[in-house]
């Protein structure tokens, strides 16, 4: 066991025992919640009662975003020469995708009584429809998890020589402990003390970084080259559009995320819910100051003169793991320890969120809505623990066995930009939009985003945009040279409003061929267009809350045939004194 530095192991311990106990915690204080208003027990899992406060809501909404992924990426864009601070978009791109998710998605998911985002796709397109919109949200959540744990084990590596399988073995296991036990709740109050601890741990370090003698002056090297090209950074003219598709992905991409909209619906109002968005974009932007300073920092080092060594983070391909390289190198060892031990336990407290929302998605959306409506509470329930479980352990294996968890993620969130962001738009703001739609744009989003290729799962293209380029990506460890196709043309951007207006065309393509009688109800085999409220579509009562139904959501009752014909050439005042005689009584509904 030698190596493994007794002061960080019990930082991470500390860290990792405060918030297991908050998760716990919360868990216990409302075991209870929502049981005086009749509340089921699987939504208050999912959606915390609909009753968390401005104070944990904000917390909990920046912590959407603001985890391990995003100060350790912020920090690796602005230290990386050729990239630096103009490149580092994820502060204000989440937190524009915060306030246009405030402005205009919030109030209608929040107002109608939705429990996940995918409800809206299966009220309106159909159960098997929403599975399919299922696949994409599940992968983005499950690799985003991976991703999380990936670079929580590359962080522990630095800091203490621990096997990284069993740091993130363990980090998993109390992610998915807590979130069992509580649900939403944990979730909501463990963020709390999530952010408390990446805001101390990394404003404490920065200070001992700055005034460590190996580190110049970071304004002079934002705008001069010191030991690496300035770490402002810059915006090359042919790279002009693949930054706007970047930051659109962001923006935009950020808004179809059941993280997301788990908290949105756990609002105790559709206000709130506005409210709790521009509170956490501006939660955004402060989180990632000391993200960009350290990023700096780093490319202000000479590295000579650190423990480290002379070859510097970048050309030992370890630019993504700047940020516990210059707490652990540049930074005295209980200052060092303190700000790793927040920042790994923030890692790791970011992952539950995700397992959560996939297994809120699964249980309601798959399990309930499209195989047993049926279902008990207490089943729900159980089939939330089972995913939670399994969801986990699948994150968990990924991060441990694949080392292109980060572009899986990628792509993943790519696909919900493309396919899950337009028909989101659709559904919410479009009329007249129907499953054929729904599935036209599926396909097209989805044959145009892989279409484009992935140079990170070295996924060639097979259709190549204008503009595109090979490019040569030298290993620095290894001294390989892989060609990749890049693509300079912000085809993300065009695949997502190709699949929002092919949902549109298709929609109003499919309602005027069968309305004008050009093709027979025969072949509207997906019941959207002239059956909209055939059995087969889902029975809209079971999606909406019990406490939103209008008359324009129940599904109509199926009226007799022969009262049916008798009402087309009868007075219906009479016909309803006929019709209640005793033995007719239970279809006297059908007329009132």
């Amino acid at each position: 066991m030698t190596g493994i530095h007794v002061e960080g192991l019990a930082a991470i311990a500390l860290f990792y025992v405060l918030i297991l106990a908050v998760g716990i915690w919360a868990a216990w204080k409302n075991k209870h919640a929502g049981e005086a208003e009749g509340t089921d027990r699987s939504e208050t899992i999912m959606v915390g009662g609909r009753d968390i406060g401005l104070f944990v809501g904000g917390f909990t909404m920046t912590a959407t975003w603001v985890g391990g992924g995003y100060i350790n990426g912020t920090a690796e864009y602005v230290y990386l020469p050729g990239y630096g601070l103009a490149w580092a978009q994820a502060p204000f791109g989440y937190a524009l995708s915060l306030v246009v998710g405030g402005l205009f998605f919030a109030k209608p998911m929040r107002s109608r009584g939705y429990v996940t985002m995918l409800d809206p796709f299966q009220q309106k397109y159909g159960k098997r429809m929403g599975g399919l919109l299922f696949i994409p949200a599940l992968m983005g959540e499950i690799f985003w998890s991976a991703a999380i744990l990936s670079a929580l084990g590359a962080t522990l590596s630095v800091i203490i020589d621990i096997n990284i399988k069993m740091s993130v073995v363990i980090s998993a296991c109390i992610a998915i402990f807590y979130t069992l036990v509580g649900g939403l709740y944990s979730v909501a109050y463990t963020d709390v003390v999530q952010l408390f601890c990446i805001f101390l741990g990394l404003w404490v370090s920065v200070p001992f970084a700055l005034n460590n003698p190996a580190v110049s002056d970071i304004k002079i090297s934002a705008v001069k080259e010191i030991y690496q090209a300035p770490w402002k950074g810059n915006i090359k003219r042919e790279d002009t559009w693949v930054w706007i598709d970047n930051f659109c992905l962001l923006m935009l991409g950020g808004i179809p995320w059941q993280v997301y909209f788990q908290r949105v619906l756990s609002a105790s109002s559709a206000t709130y819910a506005q409210v709790l968005s521009f509170i956490a974009a501006a939660g955004c932007l402060v989180m990632a100051v000391p993200s960009v300073m350290i990023g700096a920092i780093g490319a202000s080092t000479d590295w000579n003169q650190t423990a480290y060594g002379p070859v510097p983070p970048k050309e030992r391909d370890q630019a993504d793991m700047i940020l516990p390289i210059v707490l652990q190198y540049l930074c005295p060892p209980f200052v060092s320890f303190f700000g790793l031990g927040a920042v790994s336990a923030a890692v790791m407290s970011s992952a539950d969120s995700s397992i959560l929302s996939a297994s809120s998605m699964f249980a309601r959306n798959i399990y309930q809505l499209a195989f047993r409506q049926s279902a008990s509470d207490t089943e729900i329930v159980w089939v939330m623990r089972v995913t939670i479980f399994v969801f986990g352990g699948l994150a968990t294996a990924m991060a441990l066995l694949t080392g292109t968890v980060y572009g899986l993620w990628y792509l993943s969130s790519d696909l919900v930009y493309v396919i899950i962001f337009p028909q989101l738009i659709s559904v919410l703001f479009v009329k007249g939009t129907n499953t054929y739609g729904s599935v036209a744009a599926y396909v097209f989003g989805l044959i145009l985003r892989i279409g484009g290729g992935e140079p990170y799962l070295s996924l060639p293209p097979f259709i190549y945009y204008p503009g595109w380029q090979i490019e040569d990506r030298i290993h620095h460890l290894t001294g390989e040279v892989e060609h990749i196709v890049v693509q300079k043309f912000p085809f993300k951007t065009v695949s997502m409003l190709a699949s929002f207006l092919g949902n549109v065309a298709f929609s109003y393509l499919a309602k005027y061929l069968f309305e004008s009688g050009k093709l027979l109800p025969k072949y509207d085999f997906m019941d959207a267009v002239l059956a909209r409220h055939s059995i087969e579509n889902m029975d809209k009562t079971t999606l909406v809350n019990r406490n939103t139904i209008v008359l324009s959501e129940m599904a109509a009752v199926k009226p007799r045939l022969s009262v049916q014909l008798a009402a087309t050439f009868t007075r219906r005042d009479t016909l309803a004194e006929e019709d209640s005689s005793p033995e007719d009584s239970p279809n006297h509904e059908t007329l009132d």
